[in-house]
């Protein structure tokens, strides 16, 4: 009998925001499978779960996914890690793999699911708590009320425009590199900038808080929460 495939959330990066069922699937599971930019790099993710996963005699197996690109280059990549892990679920061993924040939002992981189960495997997907979910946390602010709208994007041509056109909250993810183009867009509407919080790194070693600032460098793990009206 073939072994199962498990994509699993594990939240931003506070461990204590793994979720007890994506505990209980990693504590059993013998192959975790990590995420990478390139080979020989850390892994984030792992890091995160080291510490709240006794991950000492697991098989840990790093794979090289695209975390930017196009839709062709991530079905690649899909592919390739789908063929390493189907080798792994043959032999009758399950395998689980990790990926920040949610699985469902931005995660190259979906076109590896697709393509394993295209394949007749099965595979089980758990959810995580999203970047965007606890930036609003801890800057404690809602995403939205009564009937107000949510748009979440990344900075890519001129969906900051459109979102801002369209929706009353937005979530610009990856948005580290974009301070300048987001602070235009609101400029041009008329939207106070203190009605935007940037959240970089949240839950993990330098996390920070604050506002839109052309001037500070941020890095890939920055989330930024634009509000028309801040209540």
């Amino acid at each position: 009998m073939a072994g199962k495939l498990y994509g699993i959330g594990i939240g931003p990066g506070d461990p204590g925001l793994l979720t007890l069922k994506a505990k209980e699937i990693l504590d059993r599971t013998g192959t975790i499978v990590c995420p990478v930019k390139k080979e020989g790099e850390a892994s984030t993710a792992l890091e995160i779960v080291r510490k709240a996963v006794n991950i000492s005699g697991k098989r840990i197996v790093p794979l090289v996914f695209a975390m930017e690109g196009g839709r062709e280059q991530f079905e690649e990549c899909g592919r390739k890690a789908g063929d390493v892990l189907m080798d792994i679920l043959s032999k009758g061993e399950d395998a689980a793999v990790i990926t920040l924040g949610d699985v469902s939002v931005y995660s190259t992981y979906m076109y590896l699911d697709g393509y394993v189960s295209s394949k007749g495997f099965e595979t089980e997907i758990i959810p995580g708590v999203t970047s965007f979910s606890y930036a609003a946390a801890l800057a404690k602010i809602p995403l939205m009320l009564g009937d107000e709208g949510l748009a979440v994007i990344t900075p890519k041509g001129r969906s900051i425009e459109h979102a801002l056109e369209g929706f009353e909250n937005i979530v610009v993810m990856k948005s580290g590199k974009h301070m300048k183009e987001m602070s235009a867009a609101m400029t041009a509407r008329g939207i106070p900038h203190e009605n935007a919080v940037v959240v970089s790194r949240a839950g993990m070693e330098g996390q920070h808080i604050g506002v839109i600032d052309e001037r500070r460098e941020f890095n890939y793990f920055t989330t930024t929460i634009i509000k028309k009206v801040m209540r």
